[in-house]
Protein backbone atom coordinates (compact mmCIF):
# COMPACT_ATOMS: atom_id res chain seq x y z
CA UNK A 1 0.00 0.00 0.00
CA UNK A 2 1.75 3.04 -0.79
CA UNK A 3 1.40 6.26 1.15
CA UNK A 4 1.38 9.38 -0.77
CA UNK A 5 2.14 12.61 1.35
CA UNK A 6 2.13 15.98 0.16
CA UNK A 7 5.28 17.72 1.31
CA UNK A 8 5.69 21.18 1.88
CA UNK A 9 8.36 22.51 0.27
CA UNK A 10 10.56 25.48 1.75
CA UNK A 11 13.12 27.26 0.33
CA UNK A 12 16.34 28.65 2.01
CA UNK A 13 17.89 31.22 0.10
CA UNK A 14 21.44 32.61 0.17
CA UNK A 15 20.71 35.15 2.55
CA UNK A 16 19.22 33.05 5.14
CA UNK A 17 15.48 33.63 4.23
CA UNK A 18 13.05 30.88 4.09
CA UNK A 19 10.63 31.13 1.37
CA UNK A 20 7.20 28.97 1.82
CA UNK A 21 6.21 27.93 -1.46
CA UNK A 22 2.84 26.88 -1.06
CA UNK A 23 2.27 30.08 0.61
CA UNK A 24 4.27 32.16 -1.80
CA UNK A 25 5.80 34.21 0.71
CA UNK A 26 8.62 34.32 3.25
CA UNK A 27 8.38 32.41 6.54
CA UNK A 28 10.26 32.37 9.53
CA UNK A 29 11.83 29.71 12.03
CA UNK A 30 9.01 30.11 14.57
CA UNK A 31 6.44 29.89 11.44
CA UNK A 32 8.32 26.21 11.00
CA UNK A 33 7.70 25.88 14.46
CA UNK A 34 4.04 26.51 13.90
CA UNK A 35 4.10 23.83 10.86
CA UNK A 36 5.82 21.21 12.96
CA UNK A 37 2.73 21.20 16.28
CA UNK A 38 0.78 21.55 13.12
CA UNK A 39 1.99 18.14 11.76
CA UNK A 40 2.51 19.50 8.27
CA UNK A 41 5.05 17.36 6.18
CA UNK A 42 7.61 19.31 4.74
CA UNK A 43 11.22 19.29 3.45
CA UNK A 44 13.81 23.04 2.97
CA UNK A 45 15.66 22.80 0.68
CA UNK A 46 18.75 25.04 -0.26
CA UNK A 47 18.28 27.08 -3.44
CA UNK A 48 22.23 27.15 -4.19
CA UNK A 49 22.39 23.33 -5.02
CA UNK A 50 18.95 21.55 -4.46
CA UNK A 51 20.25 19.75 -1.21
CA UNK A 52 17.44 18.69 1.13
CA UNK A 53 18.26 20.73 4.51
CA UNK A 54 15.68 19.56 6.70
CA UNK A 55 18.00 18.36 8.96
CA UNK A 56 19.71 21.51 9.70
CA UNK A 57 16.61 23.63 9.76
CA UNK A 58 15.11 21.25 12.49
CA UNK A 59 18.58 21.40 14.81
CA UNK A 60 18.04 25.55 13.82
CA UNK A 61 14.55 25.17 16.01
CA UNK A 62 15.99 23.16 18.60
CA UNK A 63 18.60 25.67 19.24
CA UNK A 64 16.24 28.70 19.70
CA UNK A 65 13.69 26.82 21.21
CA UNK A 66 16.58 26.10 23.78
CA UNK A 67 17.91 29.72 24.14
CA UNK A 68 14.41 30.62 25.65
CA UNK A 69 13.32 30.42 28.80
CA UNK A 70 12.36 26.54 29.40
CA UNK A 71 15.25 24.47 27.74
CA UNK A 72 14.91 20.69 27.71
CA UNK A 73 18.69 19.86 27.40
CA UNK A 74 21.37 20.27 30.20
CA UNK A 75 24.74 21.13 29.68
CA UNK A 76 25.27 17.50 30.64
CA UNK A 77 23.08 16.31 28.59
CA UNK A 78 24.17 18.22 25.32
CA UNK A 79 27.64 16.63 26.29
CA UNK A 80 26.73 13.28 26.49
CA UNK A 81 25.18 13.71 22.95
CA UNK A 82 28.51 14.89 21.64
CA UNK A 83 30.39 12.01 22.98
CA UNK A 84 27.93 9.79 21.15
CA UNK A 85 28.83 10.88 17.88
CA UNK A 86 32.48 9.60 17.92
CA UNK A 87 30.91 6.44 19.65
CA UNK A 88 30.88 3.04 17.57
CA UNK A 89 27.15 2.87 19.24
CA UNK A 90 26.39 6.41 17.78
CA UNK A 91 23.15 4.29 15.25
CA UNK A 92 21.57 2.47 18.28
CA UNK A 93 21.54 5.62 20.86
CA UNK A 94 19.66 7.03 17.41
CA UNK A 95 17.25 4.42 17.07
CA UNK A 96 17.07 4.32 21.20
CA UNK A 97 16.00 7.70 21.19
CA UNK A 98 13.53 7.68 18.29
CA UNK A 99 11.95 4.82 19.87
CA UNK A 100 11.84 6.12 23.47
CA UNK A 101 10.51 9.59 21.72
CA UNK A 102 7.42 7.66 19.79
CA UNK A 103 6.75 6.17 23.57
CA UNK A 104 6.83 9.09 25.04
CA UNK A 105 4.78 10.64 22.59
CA UNK A 106 2.33 7.89 22.75
CA UNK A 107 1.96 8.17 26.71
CA UNK A 108 1.02 11.96 25.98
CA UNK A 109 -1.63 11.12 23.91
CA UNK A 110 -3.41 8.00 26.66
CA UNK A 111 -2.49 10.92 29.23
CA UNK A 112 -4.27 13.88 27.29
CA UNK A 113 -6.95 11.60 26.49
CA UNK A 114 -8.01 10.74 29.87
CA UNK A 115 -7.73 14.27 31.07
CA UNK A 116 -10.12 15.18 28.67
CA UNK A 117 -12.53 12.50 29.96
CA UNK A 118 -12.26 13.87 33.73
CA UNK A 119 -12.78 17.53 32.32
CA UNK A 120 -15.71 16.72 30.54
CA UNK A 121 -17.28 14.20 32.69
CA UNK A 122 -18.53 16.45 35.54
CA UNK A 123 -19.43 18.59 33.29
CA UNK A 124 -21.76 15.87 31.90
CA UNK A 125 -22.83 14.98 35.26
CA UNK A 126 -23.54 18.12 36.55
CA UNK A 127 -26.05 18.71 32.98
CA UNK A 128 -27.54 15.56 33.74
CA UNK A 129 -28.26 16.35 37.44
CA UNK A 130 -29.62 19.93 36.33
CA UNK A 131 -31.86 18.70 34.25
CA UNK A 132 -33.44 16.30 36.52
CA UNK A 133 -33.92 19.00 39.15
CA UNK A 134 -35.35 21.28 36.42
CA UNK A 135 -37.74 18.37 36.12
CA UNK A 136 -38.35 17.83 39.83
CA UNK A 137 -38.85 21.93 40.04
CA UNK A 138 -41.54 21.82 37.23
CA UNK A 139 -43.63 18.46 38.57
CA UNK A 140 -43.65 20.53 42.06
CA UNK A 141 -44.63 23.75 40.93
CA UNK A 142 -47.27 21.86 38.62
CA UNK A 143 -48.35 19.91 41.78
CA UNK A 144 -48.90 23.33 43.80
CA UNK A 145 -50.98 24.99 40.55
CA UNK A 146 -53.07 21.97 40.63
CA UNK A 147 -53.68 22.20 44.36
CA UNK A 148 -54.38 25.87 44.73
CA UNK A 149 -56.60 25.96 41.87
CA UNK A 150 -58.74 23.31 43.80
CA UNK A 151 -57.93 20.44 41.23
CA UNK A 152 -59.11 16.74 42.40
CA UNK A 153 -55.90 14.92 43.73
CA UNK A 154 -56.52 12.14 40.87
CA UNK A 155 -54.65 14.83 38.87
CA UNK A 156 -52.36 16.11 41.17
CA UNK A 157 -51.55 12.31 41.48
CA UNK A 158 -50.07 11.57 37.92
CA UNK A 159 -47.75 14.40 38.26
CA UNK A 160 -45.91 13.64 41.62
CA UNK A 161 -42.42 11.98 41.42
CA UNK A 162 -42.33 8.25 42.09
CA UNK A 163 -40.84 8.70 45.13
CA UNK A 164 -43.20 10.41 47.35
CA UNK A 165 -46.19 8.43 48.81
CA UNK A 166 -49.48 10.63 47.55
CA UNK A 167 -52.25 11.83 50.04
CA UNK A 168 -55.47 9.39 49.48
CA UNK A 169 -58.92 10.81 49.27
CA UNK A 170 -59.53 9.57 52.70
CA UNK A 171 -56.90 11.55 54.86
CA UNK A 172 -58.25 15.37 53.43
CA UNK A 173 -61.65 14.98 53.46
CA UNK A 174 -61.08 13.54 57.20
CA UNK A 175 -58.90 17.00 58.15
CA UNK A 176 -61.80 19.35 56.71
CA UNK A 177 -64.26 17.65 58.40
CA UNK A 178 -62.28 17.97 61.77
CA UNK A 179 -61.12 21.67 61.34
CA UNK A 180 -64.77 22.86 60.42
CA UNK A 181 -66.13 21.81 63.69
Amino acid sequence: MEKTLTLRIIKKYPNRRLYDTEKSSYITVADVLKLIRQNVEFKVVDTNNGKDITRSTLVQVIMEREGGSAPIFTTDMLTRFIRVYDDTSQALFGEFLDHNLKIFGEQQKILQDQMDGIVNSPIHVMQNLTERNMTLWKEMQQRFLDLATGNTLETTETSLPTKTEPATKKSVPKKKKSTQK
